[in-house]
C-alpha cells in the first residue's frame, strides 16, 4: 500500500512548493489538493461535515498553480486535483490546465473529480444543482476528447465544442487518471464510465464490499485512493485487507513548522505500516 497527502492549501499554511518538497522527501508518493473557488457568505448550504464550515475552505488557492508550484520542487511524486469541481470548471481550460501541468511535471498528474455539496458556489458559477451530475459527466467527457483527438469536438445537452485544435496534448498516454470522488451508485458508474480510479473518503462504511463493487462492475482492478485518512496503526491494516492501494493522510492546514511535524508523524506511521509494525 503506498501513501499520499490530502489537504486544502491556503495563504495562511505552507507554500505548495515548500509542502510538495516536504511530502516527497518523506517518502510519500501524491499530493491531492482539494478546491473551492470561493465561498458564498450567505452560507446557506449545510457543511457536510456538521457545523461551522472551517476556514480553509474561504481560502484555498488555485490547486493547478499550487500543484505546478510543487511540480517544480519535486521529481516523481504524483499530482493530482481532491477533487476539482468540474461543475464549475469550463471544460476547455480545463483540459489546457491538467495538460499543462501533465507537462510542466514530466507526466505526474491525475484528475479528482468530483460534483460538488456547496449549492451556492456552484449556482454563481451558473450551475443548477439538480443537474449538476449529467453536467459533470458531458464536461469529463467533453476533456478526454480534447486531450485524445488533434482535432476535437463535442456535442451534448450542456457541452457544445465545434471541432477545435487544444493543445497541448497530456505526456501520458491515453490521458491522466481520472479520479473519481463519492460513494454513491453513480459515483461507482462513473469509475467505470472514465476508465482512472476511485477516490472514496475514510469513513466509508462497507469499504471492502464497495471496492470490490467498484472494481466488478468496472471488470478490472481500479485503483483505489483512499481520501482524508488518519494515521491509526489499527485502521491502516483494515484499508490494506480492504484493497485499497494507497492512503491519503488528510494534512491540517496549518503554519509550516507545524505542517511538518505532521508530515513527520505521517512518515512514520506510513513506515511501520509498510514493515508490518
Amino acid at each position: 500500500m503506498k501513501f499520499g497527502i490530502s489537504t486544502f492549501v491556503t495563504d495562511e499554511g505552507i507554500a505548495p512548493d515548500e509542502l510538495g518538497a516536504a511530502a516527497e522527501q518523506r517518502g510519500f508518493d501524491a499530493l491531492f489538493l482539494a478546491e473551492h473557488t470561493h465561498i458564498p457568505s450567505s452560507r446557506r448550504t449545510p457543511y457536510p461535515g456538521g457545523g461551522e464550515l472551517p476556514r480553509h475552505y474561504y481560502r484555498t488557492l488555485d490547486p493547478f498553480v499550487s500543484l505546478t508550484a510543487a511540480a517544480v520542487a519535486t521529481e516523481h511524486m504524483l499530482l493530482a486535483t481532491g477533487i476539482a469541481l468540474m461543475i464549475q470548471r469550463d471544460p476547455i481550460i480545463t483540459a489546457k490546465e491538467v495538460a499543462s501541468l501533465d507537462r510542466v511535471s514530466g507526466g505526474r498528474a491525475i484528475l479528482g473529480v468530483g460534483a460538488g455539496w456547496n449549492r451556492e458556489e456552484m449556482r454563481n458559477h451558473g450551475t443548477e444543482p439538480r443537474g449538476r451530475g449529467a453536467l459533470m459527466d458531458e464536461r469529463v467527457r467533453a476533456v478526454q476528447q480534447l486531450w485524445t483527438r488533434e482535432e476535437a469536438e463535442f456535442h451534448g445537452e450542456h457541452v457544445d465544442i465545434e471541432p477545435s485544435y487544444c493543445w497541448p496534448k497530456p505526456v501520458q498516454r491515453p490521458h491522466p487518471p481520472i479520479y473519481v470522488g463519492g460513494e454513491s451508485q453513480r459515483s461507482v458508474e462513473r469509475v467505470a464510465e472514465y476508465g482512472g480510479g476511485w477516490l472514496p473518503r475514510a469513513g466509508t462504511s462497507d469499504l471492502s464490499e464497495r471496492i470490490n463493487r467498484v472494481r466488478d462492475r468496472a471488470g478490472w482492478r481500479v485503483p483505489v485512493s483512499l481520501y482524508a485518512a488518519g494515521d491509526d496503526p489499527a485502521t491502516l491494516e483494515e484499508y490494506e485487507r480492504a484493497g485499497v492501494d494507497r492512503v491519503l493522510f488528510y494534512l491540517p492546514t496549518v503554519v509550516r513548522d507545524e505542517t511538518l511535524r505532521h508530515l513527520d508523524r505521517f512518515a512514520e506511521a506510513a513506515r511501520k505500516s509498510q514493515l508490518g509494525a
